[in-house]
């Protein structure tokens, strides 16, 4: 279908793709796996601080309902399309089915710059999204969770417009939300710690220990910064992270509580006193042994892999290494993590924060990180059991589990009518 356009969306399906010829799929169950089930896209027309109306585009795609509702993130970003929406739809679903989740994927965005608006600017777009997408969500349908550019906040905002209508408290309709209302503790660090426990496998696998172990983080977002923070906390050496506007280096190993501090201040890492400046381009060919890629996608290209210097590539960011980019990482030494399984970690708790909204019954932050290791690192015996078995990529090995899954389900379901 020509209606979803871009590099991730035809990334998306180039591995789609490899993973169906490597399943041997049929034709029909080709075409009702890879193509969404329906997208809307919705004008959302926002009255500025100053009085003039601000028009944005809204997007909001679900890609499979054949194991149940969707689920996905909602980001606000200048660079949301559709495309990109659907690319990272299709990827919740092979990530969902790959770790056991009874949904399908989704994903949303509103085109524009949060940065660039202030709070009552934020709420009132966010409220009218909601409005203009309220038929096609809901807890046994569509089910979202903050993004790049949303927090706990933006999902506290879509959950109270929905339940204004319902006429009562809906806490199911969104995960993510503050622990006030609903929320699951352990969700805010759920991504960063699914990201930890996969590492903490390969480590295992290869004879190696968190102890002085040199980790790098691109990306100081809700993600990175977690991720950074664990590795510290267990003995690595994060010696290297960035953001946006750049990174900071520190061979002997960064504070990361003082970075974590300056970072809050300034709104950047950059300048941080205890470290060098160095570039997004040369962070990802620094010399360590995890690479943590947790920004946006399409990060790790043909241009740029063959400069990576690590012995681990653990992918927190959704899609970000290119198919191009793969294939010259399959015959290197690097042992890749793909991004279906080790940032699953955040739908996980999105999970468990949905069934306890729903039973009304909250559990510790102990239970919760203990579900969430169990879950992960299940996912990651199965796929790395999967890799070793085939001689196959990891990435093939984890898309082929969950592909197959969707497939089979859609395939039992039928055709109707």
């Amino acid at each position: 279908m020509q209606v979803y356009q871009g590099p991730t969306y035809e990334m998306a399906v180039r591995q789609f793709d490899i993973a169906a010829d490597y399943l041997g799929l049929s034709q029909e169950a080709r075409v009702r796996t890879r193509v969404p089930k329906r997208a809307v896209v919705v004008s959302v027309p926002t009255r500025m601080e100053d009085g003039r109306v601000e028009m944005f585009a809204g997007y909001r795609v679900q890609h499979n309902l054949s194991l149940g509702p969707c689920k996905g993130g909602l980001r606000y970003s200048p660079e949301v399309s559709l495309g990109e929406v659907a690319a990272l739809a299709m990827w919740m679903s092979w990530k969902c089915a790959l770790v056991g989740l009874p949904y399908g994927g989704a994903k949303g965005g509103v085109c524009c710059d949060p940065s660039g608006m202030n709070l009552g600017e934020i709420e009132r777009m966010t409220r009218r999204f909601t409005q203009e997408i309220l038929p096609l969500i809901g807890p046994g349908v569509d089910v979202m969770a903050p993004d790049l550019g949303t927090d706990e906040q933006t999902m506290a905002w879509i959950m109270d417009t929905y339940s204004m209508h319902a006429g009562h408290a809906v806490p199911g309709v969104v995960t993510g939300k503050p622990v006030t209302i609903g929320g699951s503790l352990g969700r805010r660090e759920a991504t960063g710690r699914g990201v930890f426990s996969c590492v903490q496998e390969v480590l295992d696998l290869l004879g190696l220990s968190l102890a002085g172990l040199r980790v790098v983080v691109q990306g100081f977002g809700k993600v990175g910064s977690v991720c950074a923070a664990l590795f510290r906390a267990g003995g690595a050496k994060v010696i290297a992270v960035s953001d946006v506007r750049g990174g900071v280096h520190n061979g002997g190993g960064l504070n990361i509580e003082a970075l974590q501090r300056h970072a809050k201040e300034a709104g950047s890492v950059v300048s941080f006193a205890e470290a060098e400046p160095l570039t997004n381009e040369e962070l990802l060919a620094l010399e360590c042994d995890v690479l943590i890629p947790a920004a946006i996608e399409r990060q790790i290209t043909e241009a740029n892999v063959g400069r990576l210097r690590c012995r681990v590539l653990a992918e927190g960011a959704n899609g970000p290494t290119t198919p191009e980019a793969d294939e010259l990482l399959n015959g290197s030494d690097v042992f890749v993590i793909p991004d279906v399984l080790c940032n699953a970690g955040g739908v996980i708790v999105s999970y468990f924060e949905w069934v306890q909204d729903l039973q009304n019954y909250f559990w510790s932050e102990d239970e919760v990180n203990q579900r969430l290791n169990n879950i992960i690192t299940r996912a990651f015996r199965r796929v790395h059991e999967v890799h070793v078995r085939e001689k196959i990529p990891m990435r093939l090995a984890a898309l082929s589990l969950g592909v197959r899954k969707v497939a089979e389900a859609k395939t039992l379901r039928g055709l109707f009518p």
